[in-house]
């Protein structure tokens, strides 16, 4: 198939839609489909030679974090161009209600589009306000998917329809096989993610992160992450200060060495989360997860039993549960059994498959079944109207 794919956000800077995006291609190349992706990209950034650059994206307030986006006449022309010299059978857009290129794409396409939403949101009146506008673009799409059911309660609340819920994919065995690093094992804790994003948690974690040096004296933090490191340990006492190692942005291959070696990895984010693909990516790496019951989160970890959920925002309990999972190796071997079982459901083996089925089922069938047949496909993928 030629398929078409459009990443709403910066390829430059990373993110949980790019790494989706980018590891979907992939997939999709090695089963022999012929895939461009469409998105902003810096002029100075090295792409991969499946990406096409849509200029440059600016940074808009977006669901508690900042989004780099990329709109505007320059953009519409661009996406019109990648859309027509594409011919593509398929065009698959991520986050269509944003000011982005896939909003722009679902105005230009003409073809079949699937749209995935992965935001999980309370109510929006912004959102609400600007259906009227993001309407006629919606009405285009032939399937949508969301990838939690959070993210399906999201886009039912706010632009109704419904849609497939499929979640985020991940190479396990990428992560399974890494090789774990001597000197980052034995006590230690690990955190990967934006550092200076509140709602990611680290506040939290270093709020909780005295109590439980206290009770484990080996206990030490591993950390992941862009952001400003002497902001991160500004409310951490002095002396535990050298028993926290920043390690700034890292590879793929580094994040999964870290994830083979850390004892407990500890996910306290405090909201905004439809999915959480760390959380999936730590139990491919045999890594025990301790995260905040938000309800993505439970529904990653099967509700608790592949991996330990504490209250939302109390680092009390992040250190007391943190405490007990350290000092209980038998609990520990059993998150890792449990996590390496539930996370096969995740592997892009399976994802990639149901992922293609939707591509193949709106590509091939669509134009060619009878009205009353193209309501129920409609139905099926989240777009029968009232």
């Amino acid at each position: 198939m030629r398929i078409g794919i459009v990443c709403p956000y910066s390829w430059d800077v990373p993110g949980g839609v790019q790494f989706h995006v980018r590891d979907l291609a992939e997939h999709l190349l090695r089963r022999g489909h012929r895939v461009s992706v469409l998105a902003p990209s810096d002029d100075e950034t090295a792409l991969p030679p499946y990406v096409v650059s849509a200029g440059r994206a600016v940074p808009v307030p977006y669901n508690g974090s900042v989004a780099r986006l990329n709109f505007g006449f320059l953009s519409a022309a661009r996406v019109r161009r990648w859309v027509n010299d594409g011919d593509f059978d398929v065009l698959h857009i991520h986050e269509p209600a944003t000011p982005s290129l896939a909003l722009l794409t679902c105005w230009a396409a003409q073809g079949p589009i699937v749209a995935t939403f992965h935001t999980s949101n309370t109510r929006s009146r912004a959102m609400i306000a600007a259906y009227p506008i993001l309407q006629p673009a919606l009405e285009k799409i032939s399937a949508r998917i969301a990838v939690s059911e959070y993210a399906r309660r999201t886009l039912v609340e706010h632009l109704g329809g419904d849609a497939v819920v499929i979640p985020n994919g991940v190479e396990v065995d990428f992560f399974a096989d890494a090789e774990p690093r001597p000197e980052w094992q034995g006590g230690t804790i690990g955190f990967i993610g934006r550092i200076d994003e509140p709602r990611k948690g680290l506040p939290l974690l270093m709020r909780a992160f005295p109590r439980i040096a206290a009770r484990v004296p080996a206990a030490r933090l591993l950390i992941a992450g862009r952001g400003d490191t002497d902001e991160a340990l500004a409310e951490l006492p002095a002396e535990l200060h050298e028993r926290v190692e920043f390690l700034g942005m890292v590879s793929d291959e580094e994040k999964a060495r870290l994830l083979r070696s850390v004892d407990l990895y500890v996910a306290p984010n405090t909201g905004g989360e439809s999915f959480g693909i760390i959380l999936v990516e730590a139990m491919s790496s045999s890594a025990p997860v301790l995260a905040a019951d938000l309800d993505a989160f439970a529904q990653v970890l099967d509700d608790g039993r592949a991996g330990e959920l504490f209250p939302t925002g109390d680092p009390d309990a992040l250190a007391e549960r943190a405490v007990a999972l350290l000092g209980d190796e038998e609990r520990l071997t059993e998150l890792r059994e449990r996590g390496g079982r539930h996370v096969r459901r995740f592997d892009w083996a399976t994802v990639g498959a149901d992922v293609l089925a939707v591509y193949e089922t709106v590509a091939d069938g669509a134009a060619a079944v009878a009205p009353d047949e193209r309501t129920g496909l409609r139905t099926r993928f989240g777009m029968a109207r009232d």
